[in-house]
């Protein structure tokens, strides 16, 4: 019982204090203690403020007492053993005991009694109290009649609550039906504090992500569709100009085509990048396998080295040995050629990438950090949503398609990883890419 611990605790406090108070004095007053000092033992104790109705021994270091005006180190029940206990080693031990026992508390603690780094006595103080053990018989007993009158209120109250909840419960069950029907508007708006209104509110948010769900679908079709018109109307304006222009130029034709084929390089991009969503999307997942990242983060860097040299930037890798994390060579392709190639195309002219690979208390840690624009603050938190764009102009300069982080994102989530970025003082971005080191 709390009340039955707290009386213990209090008991426990007071004896102990009292202990440790005539222990210090008596530090204070001898070097050691022996059956010669009884007689100034006395004097000492009788001039300390010793709360009223307690029992005092006091022994020297072999356990003999020089204090017990009670008698209580001859009663049977005397703790021989903690005294024993207290007086072992070179400190002693500190000893506190308290019981309730027909009506009864009794409590007691044994405290050393260190001089100049010696163990020189211990100090027994002693405490029985019955008015505090028949105040808490009296409050179990009152406790005991309230707990059998709430059982037979319970009881009544039971009944008609259970009337009630399922009453209420037919109402969810009703809406949920509608909603498998498609009906993602429905509320049921139950009033209330308890368990049931909570689970309507709960529904009424899940109909409500249902709908942003359908919502986000409609607007993902619209921009993946924008998106794939905007290379398929400059291949039609091309084509045209080239057919409806009989005299037009070999140069000019050429020039069309060229034009004609990095639209279509951008279509396939962007139609690859939105398989690879939808692979993610619907958790086509591959069997996962022990990769070395280092091999991994190598052999993609090799394919962009050529873009980096176009664009006269220097690309550095630091890659660190027994990387091995648990995924597949083609996710740690998209995750390192999306990253690296963001900061290739977004960089600085005459900039620099340096991509890291380490491994940080059992976790192997993939840096992207470039010498960019970098991003607004206030942006980087749809870094990695899908067709976002910080400048949607400069990106299409730049052949994106606002699905590269998307990709790196969705990748990493399924392998179990994080990823983050930031801005990196004096420009650019940096991004980390962590997973768990696997060990086999």
């Amino acid at each position: 019982m709390v009340s039955r611990d707290m009386i213990f605790s209090f008991k426990q406090q007071l004896v102990q204090s009292q202990a440790s108070l005539i222990s210090s004095q008596m530090e204070e007053t001898f070097d050691s203690l022996s059956t010669g000092d009884e007689e100034r033992v006395f004097a000492v104790v009788s001039q300390l403020e010793v709360a009223g109705g307690m029992h005092i021994v006091i022994t020297d270091s072999n356990g003999i007492p020089l204090y017990d005006p009670a008698g209580k180190s001859d009663l049977d029940d005397f703790p021989v053993y903690n005294i024993e206990r207290a007086l072992t080693g070179n400190t002693g031990n500190n000893v506190v005991h308290t019981r309730f026992a027909n009506g009864l508390f009794s409590s007691y603690a044994i405290t050393p009694i260190i001089s100049r780094g010696t163990l020189i006595g211990v100090v027994f103080v002693h405490d029985e109290d019955t008015d505090l053990g028949t105040m808490l018989l009296d409050m179990q007993d009152t406790i005991r009649n309230i707990s059998m009158g709430f059982g037979i209120f319970s009881i009544a109250a039971v009944t008609l609550i259970l009337v009630s909840v399922m009453r209420r419960v037919n109402s969810i069950m009703s809406a949920i039906e509608s909603v498998r029907e498609g009906e993602y508007s429905y509320l049921i708006a139950m009033k209330g504090y308890d368990e049931l209104a909570q689970l309507g509110d709960e529904f009424d948010s899940l109909t409500g992500k249902l709908r942003e769900t359908e919502e986000v679908r409609r607007r993902f079709v619209a921009d993946a569709s924008h998106e794939l018109k905007t290379p398929l109307a400059s291949i039609r304006l091309l084509t045209d100009s080239i057919l409806q222009n009989k005299d037009i130029e070999r140069e000019t034709v050429l020039e069309f085509i060229s034009d004609i084929g990095m639209e279509a390089d951008r279509l396939e991009r962007t139609t690859g990048k939105l398989m690879t969503l939808t692979r993610l999307d619907s958790q086509i997942a591959d069997e996962l396998v022990r990769v070395d990242m280092k091999e991994a983060v190598d052999a993609t860097l090799r394919m962009l080295r050529p873009l980096a040299a176009n664009r006269g930037l220097i690309l550095r890798a630091e890659l660190a040995n027994d990387c091995y994390v648990r995924a597949t060579e083609d996710s740690i392709h998209h995750i390192v050629f999306n990253l690296v190639e963001n900061a290739i195309k977004y960089n600085q002219p005459d900039g620099s990438v340096h991509v890291r690979l380490e491994l940080v208390d059992n976790m192997v840690v993939l840096t992207v950090k470039d010498r960019g624009m970098g991003v607004p603050e206030e942006d980087i938190p749809h870094l990695f949503d899908r067709f976002y764009r910080v400048d949607k102009a400069r990106s299409r300069d730049a052949g994106g398609s606002g699905l590269g982080l998307a990709i790196v994102k969705d990748t990493v989530l399924d392998l179990g990883g994080k990823v983050k970025a930031e801005r990196r003082k004096g420009g650019g971005m940096s991004f980390d890419v962590t997973f768990d080191l696997f060990e086999q």
